[in-house]
């Protein structure tokens, strides 16, 4: 196909999308940023990409791909290096008799396809898709799974081939070029690219695992290279500072890496299993900084209400939910909401997971008796407006906490508890007065979160009986036709789900409830907290979601912890004899 010459500006102009005054601002621009003018007049909002894609594809007779629709062939990707397309913003989406369809940005850039053509030699056929979408597919396709495996085999093979004392393998620690580091760099890349939360290095008997949790789950990984997990394992430590020797028990550390742009804080945690050490490690990404409490997920209603109630000037508010439901991000989206200059705020943490300007955040040490209880004794006389535990563990602590909330100062904090009602039932069951707890006790998050369908293989969804029962019982009369799933494909490993969003449960203690908590009445503090106006459970909020389309009734049913499989056999439909 001979490509056609044209000029962007001029033709925009000629279309009336931009005026002439624009077009010579986007020039001028152009010539200190070096962007290429379509990304340039993009970027100044003077038109909008999808509209700029479609005059490029009419006025050049080649076909507009929207990449978020089309399933591409990784393996078809990567017959071109991963330099040259991201270098030209190209992409292969196809192979047939009359040769390649060339997926690009920009398809005026004729030197970036007689390159092509070149390094590839066959016939090129463009198509124009938006930038960001291929970026996007370049970040999936060329994912570094098999540059691991390969630098894996050649850390096995250096191991056979010589007989070296591993501190000598590993202490040249500014060594980039050893194969350890170049494997743990390329592991390390891989986990941010995919948005990992956890990785973790699992030695077996003969192979070795390296499992990522993305959204909530495990992805793995297995190799047959055993061997090179003793080497892992010792740079991993060296860089955190723990002691090499030492393989009988657990260890904690931390470092700091850059990964893929990522400015990355890694808490690592070693304990001795059956074939070696096994190493999980926690990667917190400080590049993006703290979220503001309207980024968090909560819903407007929900978040306007938490912000009324964190401003208060005194009491306790406790957001609650298990391991990795998102506590510490909505915590601190409160302190970042709280964070000015006529407030002091401190904070007593284990570990401090990111560092805020203003704040004075204390890092527990058990080993020298810096503990929970005597740090928030030394808080209480250091003036502060605002407390953040990190954790209430049990009764001194919750007794110091509520104490403090009494006394003039708002304390925000955890608790390891399923749902908002059973929180402040469980500071009685620590031992805490319960008439301190009515007192002091002013509202519960509870939270989870839940994976998002993939927009990429969304599709229409129809309910099994299981949680037809579930949406007859919590959403009598609503509209089903919402209800999605995702297909599996590429952009999400074929899970079906890309991302995870919040969902919560706000309970504010009223008169009621706080006269059932002083008799420690279980079933009345229940009853009138379900009887609250503004209290919507877990489920509910999950349930919205599924309805809307934003995740599915899978998760739904992973969330409701109030319904049991009992409850939904009572619901479920009677069967023809029935």
């Amino acid at each position: 196909m001979e490509q056609k010459r044209i000029r962007i500006g001029d033709l925009l102009v000629a279309q009336q999308l931009i005026t002439e005054e624009q077009l010579m601002n986007a020039l001028s621009e152009q010539k200190k940023t070096g962007f290429k003018l379509g990304r340039q007049l993009i970027l100044m909002g003077y038109i909008d990409e999808t509209a700029l894609l479609t005059l490029l594809s009419k006025q050049l007779e080649i076909p507009f791909v929207d990449l978020k629709q089309f399933r591409y062939d990784p393996e078809l990707v990567q017959l071109l290096p991963e330099a040259m397309a991201r270098r030209y913003r190209v992409v292969v989406l196809n192979q047939d008799m009359e040769g390649i369809l060339l997926g690009m940005s920009d398809p005026t850039d004729i030197f970036s396809l007689d390159e092509i053509r070149k390094t590839l030699k066959q016939n090129i056929n463009p198509a124009v898709v938006r930038e960001t979408d291929l970026l996007e597919v370049l970040d999936t396709a060329y994912n570094r799974t098999g540059e691991i495996a390969s630098l894996a085999e050649q850390l096995d093979e250096q191991l056979e081939e010589e007989t070296l004392d591993l501190s000598s393998l590993l202490s040249g620690v500014e060594d980039s070029d050893a194969p350890v580091v170049k494997l743990l760099q390329k592991i390390f890349e891989e986990g941010v690219k995919n948005r990992a939360s956890d990785i973790h290095i699992e030695p077996d008997e003969k192979v070795l695992r390296i499992r990522q949790r993305i959204d909530g789950v495990l992805i793995e990984q297995v190799m047959s290279e055993w061997r090179i997990a003793g080497p892992l394992v010792v740079r991993l430590k060296l860089m955190s500072n723990l002691d090499i020797s030492e393989k009988r028990l657990p260890q904690d550390g931390r470092f700091h890496l850059n990964a893929s742009g990522h400015n990355i804080d890694v808490r690592v945690s070693t304990m001795p299993v059956q074939f070696g050490e096994s190493v999980v490690m926690r990667l917190l990404d400080q590049t993006e900084g703290i979220r503001q409490l309207s980024n968090v997920g909560m819903p407007p209603s929900y978040a306007e209400r938490f912000k009324h109630l964190i401003s208060r000037p005194h009491g306790l508010i406790l957001v609650t939910g298990p391991t990795g439901s998102g506590k510490t991000t909505t915590l601190y989206g409160a302190l970042d909401e709280l964070n000015t200059p006529e407030k002091k705020i401190i904070t007593v943490e284990d570990p401090v997971e990111y560092r805020i300007p203003r704040i004075n955040q204390v890092q527990l040490h058990e080993k020298i008796g810096l503990n929970f209880a005597k740090v928030l004794r030394a808080t209480l006389r250091q003036d502060p407006d605002v407390l953040l535990i990190g954790e209430i563990r049990d009764a001194e602590s919750a007794e110091i906490a509520l104490r403090a909330s009494m006394t003039g100062h708002m304390v925000l904090s955890t608790l390891h508890t399923n749902d908002a009602v059973t929180s402040a039932l469980r500071l009685v069951d620590m031992g805490v007065d319960p008439y301190l707890v009515a007192s002091s006790l002013k509202a519960i998050i509870a939270q989870r979160l839940v994976r998002k369908i993939c927009q990429t293989c969304i599709a229409p969804y129809t309910p099994n009986d299981q949680e037809s029962a579930l949406l007859r019982k919590l959403a009598p009369g609503r509209s089903l036709d919402g209800l999605k799933k995702g297909q599996g494909c590429p952009y999400c490993l074929n899970t079906g789900y890309l991302g995870r969003i919040g969902v919560f449960e706000l309970l504010e203690l009223d008169s009621d409830m706080a006269n059932a908590l002083r008799d420690n009445n279980v079933r009345e503090f229940n009853d009138a907290a379900h009887r609250h106006e503004n209290f919507r459970p877990l489920s509910g909020s999950a349930l919205d979601y599924a309805l809307e389309g934003i995740t599915t009734m899978e998760e739904v049913l992973r969330v409701s912890a109030e319904v049991d499989d009992e409850s939904l056999k009572e619901a479920a439909p009677l069967d023809n004899n029935g």
